[in-house]
């Protein structure tokens, strides 16, 4: 009687919390906008509340992230099709076929001796788009898929639960270092939560198969181990993180003054420096080294290139540039933005490494934190679990517009309203909305707050 009082509140919220996701996860098509919005921004009132309500009693908590991710366990993902190339690269590897040398366009045309068991039914889920391209997806990412393939190598959905299950207990390997990390850092434990329990969180990594979340997992470790002066092994760890998906690579200029100003002299952090890049890799290259090929170094850049050349999806600066090139030049200028706004990028985070010093760990994620964002906010295609990694590093910080952003992303969606009119093109007055509160956010917390901090101070 007394656990039904002390619990009454956050365990109604939680029942209701998990019907949601179960009618999330099996009811909900994605061309249905009205239900989704409604479903989503549900789900995130419930989840406030349940953050206000149980927001000390941790283990609670942990179970109820455990079971809303229980609820899509046999779920087929309804809001991204990438899991249908997750499956085919997997069966590829499997069947001893190196993928990053074939498209799955090119077995389909060919008609015959298709490698992999329900070739057809995968590349009609991936897509034409999808399929007609190779594979971008690094080492790391490869083995979670073969594994896949391994214990499931005749069922789809079988395959969908083996990979789900694989980004589950990477997300409790996040909970489980980032609480550590937090402790350490002596920022309230308690934040991890906006992370592993975000409605964001449980749908596109649990539910739609993103493998953000295995990155995310090896960078916190990495994080951590760092943290705890074991920077060898953090190398290794970090190297794993760049081989579930390249993004960390942004991060690596940004350790420059941590291991220069951290360490007892000036020589010991550099030659530290020195071998913690060594590390990382050689690592990296030697995961990458059974897929090595002239012919995989050519694919591989060219599909990488494609992100910054050819796709465009929910972007805000670059949506701006491509307006103004169409005014002057009266065509889509993206081969030449593509090219300049990557080196924006690398400008500003060169600035960050070698002219924003930070000394401790905290500084260093915060720096991260600003990296991707600015890396985000040029890019030209932004899909909505990129945004993971910027909620994950805010739980480290005292910035909260990720926060924002990974309640506002749901938006982006609405551009599959076009999926069956003639004009397939994103609704650029929803996209407009959505950056308008992000940037809103983002000014107030980077500008606004600090500057009348300053005043007050």
């Amino acid at each position: 009687m007394q656990f039904w009082k002390l619990y009454k509140v956050p365990l109604l919220l939680t029942f209701v919390s998990l019907i949601l996701y179960w009618l999330f996860a099996y009811k909900l098509i994605r061309t249905d906008y009205t239900t989704l919005i409604v479903l989503y921004g549900l789900l995130w009132l419930v989840f406030i509340f349940i953050l206000k309500y149980a927001k000390t009693h941790l283990k609670f908590l942990t179970i109820v992230a455990f079971l809303s991710r229980a609820i899509f366990i046999l779920a087929i993902p309804n809001l991204s099709q990438d899991f249908y190339r997750f499956i085919w690269d997997g069966r590829m590897i499997f069947e001893g076929l190196n993928p990053y040398l074939y498209t799955p366009e090119s077995f389909i045309q060919a008609g015959t001796d298709l490698p992999v068991l329900q070739a057809e039914a995968l590349y009609d889920g991936m897509g034409e788009l999808n399929g007609s391209h190779y594979t971008n997806y690094p080492p790391i990412n490869q083995l979670c898929f073969t594994i896949a393939a391994l214990f499931s190598g005749h069922s789809i959905l079988g395959s969908a639960l083996v990979l789900r299950l694989l980004i589950i207990t990477a997300d409790f390997g996040t909970l489980f270092f980032g609480k550590r990390l937090l402790k350490t850092l002596n920022i309230p434990v308690k934040n991890i939560f906006w992370y592993i329990l975000n409605p964001f969180i449980i749908i596109e990594l649990t539910g739609n198969l993103h493998f953000e979340g295995v990155m995310i997992f090896f960078l916190v470790w990495s994080l951590y181990l760092l943290h705890s002066k074991r920077w060898k092994w953090a190398a290794v760890v970090f190297a794993l993180s760049i081989s579930v998906k390249l993004i960390p690579l942004l991060f690596l200029p940004l350790f420059f003054y941590y291991f220069i100003s951290s360490r007892p002299t000036l020589k010991k952090g550099f030659l530290n420096l020195i071998g913690f890049y060594a590390i990382v890799g050689i690592t990296t290259l030697l995961l990458f080294a059974p897929f090595f090929s002239t012919e995989f170094i050519n694919n591989y850049a060219q599909t990488v290139g494609l992100w910054f050349q050819k796709f465009e999806f929910n972007a805000s600066v670059y949506y701006v540039a491509r307006h103004i090139g169409y005014w002057i030049t009266g065509y889509n200028e993206i081969a030449i933005i593509g090219k300049i706004l990557p080196a924006l990028v690398f400008v500003f985070i060169i600035s960050l490494a070698f002219f924003k010093k930070h000394v401790d760990l905290k500084r260093l994620i915060t720096h991260m934190l600003f990296a991707f964002t600015f890396y985000l906010f040029l890019s030209t295609t932004i899909h909505p679990w990129y945004v993971a990694m910027l909620l994950i590093l805010c739980v480290f910080t005292d910035y909260k517009f990720p926060i924002v952003w990974s309640f506002i992303i749901i938006l982006s969606y609405l551009a599959y309203i076009n999926l069956n009119k003639a004009d397939k093109s994103e609704n650029l007055w929803i996209i407009a909305l959505e950056y308008t509160i992000v940037y809103g956010v983002f000014i107030w917390e980077v500008f606004i707050r600090k500057s009348t901090q300053k005043i007050e101070a």
